[in-house]
């Protein structure tokens, strides 16, 4: 996979040849690629793309376009060293740089990557990430200690929706594409008065799923239908304040039934699972220039969500076999969020030391309720769990300028994190810590088209309990893990401002990380049981590369590339099992690829037609911690033609062009097939195969 990643930017160069030959071409490309028009609103101060002093990608409407995505995870290549866990029908879990949860079963996780949308905190509720009228989503790689405390120990994801405009405005859009996929919606913009402006997007989407059920002649238990209702109130007061209004509604209703015998797609389940989610959720935000010194920021976010996640434990149906089981697992959840963060920040009379020094103090109070139902076939009655996390906090960040060109950033956040946990099996624990976090960040211009940047930052995620009854005492709590890292990076402007580029080189040291462990445990009837537990290892190491550019060839052709690359390993990591002692000093981390790459180029033929191409490749990674099963390596290409008729825009896109498999989630250890003793075997489900879509828009 190594030479087929390097192997596509070869290939993408020629394609630009013909574009020299136009001198007279259309205005240059101004879409979400352009690296020096993105902004980064998820930091304290909203901030240029290349001028924020640390690893961000910022992915715009125009790019998840032409993915013709409908969700986070089919854009997440863009950012380099990011990888998803896809255990259900859409990607719930993160990991950048090799850091991040994989799954959620019995046992609470706090995610080391955190989900806004809009402000509300959706980490863990990776179903509602849907991509309908986004404005951009901001990936940023590190730890956000500082800014956004215990939930981005390895980095954040920020989704934010289109904002409303003054003048009306909207449009409506439909698709159609393979595997019975559909989808329509519109959005409307404008202005309620002159100091109100609103926001209203709808979508639908529906598909029957790449995945065919054989024993029940079905081709849609795996199916897509997926509802996002968003609406936007904008009020300005007076010409120094601003209240925001965010609503959001999720209504995502999947089937999930991924599970065979033989790595296909095609499954023999007779209770296919279902991945649904409801999410009603509302954002609100008062900004006040107080005066040219001081500036007041609020926002309060609460959120209601219920969410099923199930499977045909078996695979199966009965009847197969006269030594099968039968087993349906399922697990019902209701989460209930709620935030309020508050902080000041200096306006440019309200420097600190000579006027030399920006600065933000703020508090931050949090409080999640988790409940938790499961039913499974194997439990004599429903096993139920309550979780109550509360967090406050303080947090405080400056920015010294010693000269125009030389700077220092520096920030801390202390936070109280308290969980509270039991069900009705016995447990009945909390743990009360007090963490910390922060960073100091040297930067510098190296004449005017050059940023480098030195950083050193430190992220947590708390520790917590682990629930099954069989664990003993001695592992019931694991510790906090602690992140330092050390990053070096250059963002650059080049060839008269054609040509950005972004490089970054880390070092993470992973003290205390937290590692899922499982294994499976066959009972006497042959059904399988998995013992899961967290644990601590002494230590990791990650660290790596990143590129990220975009090279205006010429007036109507650019080229956009992302690279990581990836190390990672344990030190000083033992574990017992029922199977004896496991020794994982030296291997690396899952979900770790070391490599991974996207690059695409857009080339607008006339002034109506335009054409692009893709590609995306990643290195093989372990899929878990417990075992030595590896994702195989891929490389994907995607094509997009688009044609646009005025106020209208018609386009055909295709994904995976070559139906190559892609390796999604992966089990080794144990065996699930009566039919030849339950012996072991590699089991792996499948991602998307070739697919193509249709799709209309009418923007007015």
């Amino acid at each position: 996979m190594k030479y087929h990643a390097f192997s596509l930017i070869c290939l993408a160069v020629p394609l630009t040849l013909p574009a020299y030959a136009d001198d007279h071409a259309a205005d240059k490309h101004t879409d979400e690629a352009a690296l020096d028009t993105q902004t980064v609103t998820a930091d304290f101060r909203k901030t240029d793309v290349q001028q924020i002093p640390e690893a961000v990608t910022v992915v715009g409407s125009e790019q998840i376009d032409a993915r013709s995505a409908e969700h986070l995870e089919q854009v997440l290549s863009f950012a380099p060293n990011v990888n998803f866990a896809s255990g259900a029908s859409r990607g719930r879990y993160f990991q950048i740089r090799g850091i991040g949860e994989r799954s959620q079963f019995t046992d609470p996780v706090n995610p080391s990557v955190g989900v806004l949308i809009d402000g509300i905190d959706m980490t863990g509720l990776g179903a509602a990430a849907t991509l309908f009228d986004v404005q951009q989503v901001e990936v940023l790689r590190g730890p956000q200690g500082t800014r956004f405390g215990a939930n981005a120990l390895a980095g954040m994801i920020n989704i934010t929706s289109t904002e409303p405009t003054k003048d009306v405005s909207g449009y409506a859009s439909a698709k159609a594409g393979t595997y019975s996929s559909y989808g329509i919606g519109g959005a409307v913009s404008g202005s309620l008065s002159d100091s109100v402006q609103a926001r209203i997007a709808v979508h639908g989407f529906e598909s029957d799923g790449y995945m065919e059920n054989d024993f029940l002649n079905k081709d849609d238990t795996q199916n897509y239908d997926e509802k996002i209702a968003r609406a936007k109130l904008n009020w300005q007061p007076s010409d120094s304040s601003e209240l925001k209004l965010t609503l959001l509604y999720a209504d995502i209703d999947n089937g999930y039934d991924a599970f065979t015998f033989d790595n296909s797609r095609h499954t023999l389940s007779d209770e296919p699972g279902n991945d649904s989610q409801d999410t009603s959720a509302l954002s609100l935000a008062w900004n006040q220039d107080i005066n040219s010194a001081l500036r007041f920021e609020s926002t309060f976010s609460a959120s209601n969500s219920s969410a099923e996640y199930s499977y045909d434990e078996d695979w199966a149906y009965l009847g197969m076999h006269p030594d099968e089981y039968s087993s349906f697992d399922q697990y019902l959840r209701d989460y209930d969020r709620n935030s309020i963060d508050l902080r000041l920040l200096s306006g440019v009379d309200g420097r600190l030391f000579a006027d030399t020094t920006d600065w933000v103090v703020g508090v931050y109070y949090m409080n999640r309720g988790e409940d938790m139902k499961r039913h499974y076939t194997y439990n004599t009655g429903p096993y139920r769990s309550e979780l109550d996390i509360t967090s406050a906090s303080v947090y405080g960040e400056m920015k010294t300028w010693f000269s125009p060109a030389l700077s220092l950033t520096y920030g801390l956040r202390a936070e109280q994190w308290q969980n509270d946990f039991n069900d009705n099996a016995g447990i009945d624990d909390d743990t009360d810590e007090t963490l910390y976090g922060g960073k100091i960040i040297l930067e510098g211009l190296l004449a005017n088209d050059h940023l480098a940047y030195l950083s050193l930052a430190r992220g947590y995620k708390s520790g917590g309990i682990n629930t099954d009854p069989d664990i003993s005492e001695d592992n019931r709590i694991f510790d906090t893990e602690f992140n330092n890292t050390a990053e070096l990076g250059l963002k650059s402007s080049l060839l008269n401002d054609d040509l950005h580029t972004r490089i970054a080189a880390f070092y993470i040291q992973r003290k205390d990380q937290q590692v899922k462990s499982s294994y499976a445990i066959q009972n006497p009837d042959n059904s399988i049981t998995f013992q899961d537990y967290l644990a601590n290892a002494a230590e990791g190491k990650n660290y790596g590369l990143e590129l990220e550019s975009r090279w205006d060839l010429s007036e109507r052709l650019n080229w956009m590339l992302s690279y990581g690359w990836l190390q990672t390993e344990f030190v000083d990591y033992h574990y017992d099992t029922a199977d004896g002692e496991y020794n994982k000093d030296g291997r690396q981390q899952s979900h770790a690829p070391q490599y991974s790459l996207a690059t695409a180029v857009n080339y607008d033929l006339t002034n109506a037609l335009s054409f692009r191409i893709e590609s995306e490749a990643k290195d093989s990674f372990y899929f878990s911690d417990s075992h030595d099963e590896q994702a195989k390596s891929y490389v994907l290409w995607h094509a997009r033609v688009a044609y646009r008729i005025s106020q209208l825009e018609l386009a055909f896109s295709g994904r995976n062009l070559t139906d190559a498999d892609v390796e999604t989630r992966g089990f080794g250890g144990f065996g699930n097939d009566p039919r030849d003793g339950y012996a072991e075997h590699r089991y792996v489900q499948l991602g998307e195969p070739r697919t193509f879509m249709a799709e209309a828009k009418y923007t007015f």
